[in-house]
């Protein structure tokens, strides 16, 4: 079965529907972006919460005293990671992680051999100004040379109600990750979520 994280979650109008239809993953974005949440407002959805729902903190280049505070006073699961956090960095972290990877071609996937203790990999799309969240897909045929189990295997980047059946066709990810193919004029929409939820159910 395929799961399903919902990211960049500022209202919890919105975690609350994305649970009750289905997602196994929330987001939140602590680092620079139009989808930034604060420690403050983050904490207080994360508490409403069922305990089921892995709560995932977005960030780049953070310290790792910010990564540690964040995911305690949240109550993160994860921590994700989008900059150049380097194998040794991570290796330190006394939190579970996720570590992010924008795919260009074959020589990208290599990199994620170094994480070996990496609880995720996510592979995102390498277009696009931002470290993730540019809703551009990359080449997904690349996931045939994938050099990790797939129960580690996050797909990111682009997706939504109309072509993730085909992503998971292809790809077989244990985890789907979507932001802005859920969002309606820049804010999460509750239909495209509830759709985008329902699709990868039908099709996983």
């Amino acid at each position: 079965m395929t799961h399903i994280k919902i990211c960049g979650i500022k209202h919890a109008t919105h975690a609350f529907e994305a649970v009750q239809a289905g997602a196994q993953f929330l987001g939140f974005v602590f680092a620079e972006s139009k989808r930034q949440v604060t420690i403050e407002k983050a904490k207080h959805i994360s508490s409403q919460l069922p305990t089921h729902v892995k709560k995932v903190g977005v960030f780049v280049n953070a310290s790792q005293e910010e990564l540690e505070h964040t995911a305690k006073t949240v109550g993160l699961d994860f921590v994700q990671l989008h900059g150049d956090e380097t194998p040794e960095f991570c290796k330190q972290l006394t939190v579970p992680y996720i570590k992010s990877f924008r795919v260009r071609n074959e020589s990208d996937l290599k990199l994620t051999r170094k994480y070996d203790d990496a609880d995720y990999l996510l592979l995102d799309s390498a277009t696009g100004p931002y470290h993730g969240g540019n809703g551009t897909t990359f080449d997904w045929r690349l996931v045939e040379q994938l050099p990790f189990k797939k129960d580690r295997f996050i797909l990111a980047g682009g997706l939504n109600q109309d072509n993730v059946k085909s992503a998971i066709d292809q790809t077989n990810p244990r985890v789907v990750d979507v932001s802005s193919g859920v969002e309606l004029e820049g804010q999460k929409n509750i239909n495209l979520i509830q759709s985008f939820i329902e699709t990868v159910k039908e099709n996983s």
